[in-house]
């Protein structure tokens, strides 16, 4: 992972001129993102707080008459054409080209009468590391036919839409955050969501102004088992608010806690109930420390999380547990894994110019133990999906 480019705008723009031989309209883009705290909580409908990434996904765009969207990409490089047949059920498109063809389908689906478009998409998200390049396709895509077609779609309705694109038409069952963060996030923040009611809260966290900064460090480990785990754990929450009687584990409070685990018989269960009910607490508590305007006091909450997912919720790695562990040897004030688990990403708050120092301590660690050296950049909270100047 390499720090995020400036002139991903411009490739997709070049892109566009050199595959359809005129200039975009207009450029669209959305970012990646990362979560600061709040892991498996969003399918217990707790609460999560993402922040978008600098890298993001643009998409250079223009109408073309009929119902007919033609997309380009820059890493595939190749161009895909499909009409209104190809989206009028989910999986008729596939590859890559789904997650652009599936929010053409959800924008039909929901009554809207979405312009032809010729697309081209070029992006510094990384892909596999859990940073949802995804999501920020789908946003930017989503962003670009909405404006193209002067579409009213208001902002708290387009994430649900993005990720019925991607839970349906695609096939990808992701939650509401990805798509909530590539759409809704603000420069300077943080996105405070339940996920119950979809609220959305924008939570202060300008770390420049602190003097901090949040590396993200990708692993590069392989994903292991990453689908079965996750349903897996899933499956483990449920069952534990099921014999909870509530409907879903963000009902359980810290402070019953202790009594709602004398009540379960299954140790393993016990377990991962523990995880999501402190988790939840854990985002709360950053919350009220970020507006507190206390940033440097999260630290704690970020690594408590980290040992709470790997030894009660075991979804981490000997890779993601080394670059945790460096991380905090190194001066880091707080690092958690962020992300699925089994793979994936690792965040660390730090001052901002023990940057490299901190980058560097990662790395040897990971040589000492021979793994494949991992990928860092530094990172600040961005905007969301926007159009572009």
């Amino acid at each position: 992972m390499t720090h995020p480019s400036s002139d991903v705008a411009e490739r997709a723009a070049a892109g566009f001129f050199a595959q359809f031989g005129v200039e975009a309209s207009g450029r669209w883009a959305a970012p990646g993102r990362v979560n600061l705290i709040g892991e498996h909580t969003d399918y217990n409908e707790g609460f999560v707080l993402p922040f978008a990434l600098p890298m993001r996904t643009v998409v250079a765009a223009d109408r073309q008459d009929g119902e007919h969207w033609t997309a380009w990409s820059e890493l595939s490089g190749e161009a895909i054409t499909f009409g209104a047949d190809d989206v009028a059920e989910p999986g008729r498109v596939t590859g890559w080209g789904a997650y652009v063809a599936g929010v053409v389908w959800a924008l039909r689906e929901a009554g809207h009468p979405v312009p032809g478009a010729r697309l081209a998409i070029a992006s510094d998200v990384p892909l596999g590391a859990g940073l949802s390049s995804s999501a920020a396709l789908e946003s930017a895509v989503l962003a670009a036919l909405l404006d193209l077609g002067e579409l009213e779609l208001a902002p708290e309705l387009q994430p649900r839409l993005a990720q019925r694109a991607e839970n349906v038409y695609v096939g990808a069952p992701t939650g509401i955050m990805d798509q909530s963060a590539a759409i809704r996030c603000r420069a300077g923040h943080a996105l405070f969501l339940d996920c119950r009611d979809e609220s959305v809260e924008h939570i202060p966290f300008d770390l420049d102004a602190d003097g901090l900064a949040v590396l993200v460090i990708d692993s590069r480990a392989p994903h292991r088992h990453a689908d079965g785990e996750y349903a897996a754990r899933r499956r483990s929450c449920e069952a534990g608010a099921s014999a909870l009687g509530v409907a879903a584990l963000r009902d359980v409070g810290v402070d019953q806690l202790d009594a709602a685990l004398a009540r379960l018989d299954d140790e393993e269960t016990r377990r991962r109930v523990r995880h999501v009910v402190t988790e939840d607490q854990r985002v709360l508590d950053t919350v009220a420390l970020l507006r507190a305007a206390r940033v440097r006091d999260i630290g704690p909450l970020l690594t408590a999380s980290h040992v709470s997912m790997r030894d009660d919720f075991e979804i981490t790695v000997p890779e993601i547990d080394t670059a945790v562990e460096a991380a905090l040897a190194a001066g880091a004030l707080g690092a958690r894994m962020t992300g699925g688990g089994f793979g994936g990403c690792v965040l660390a708050l730090i001052e901002a110019d023990r940057a490299d120092a901190v980058a560097a301590a990662v790395t040897d660690a990971y040589a000492q133990r021979g793994f494949a050296a991992p990928g860092t950049a530094t990172v600040l909270p961005s905007p969301g999906a926007t159009r572009l100047p």
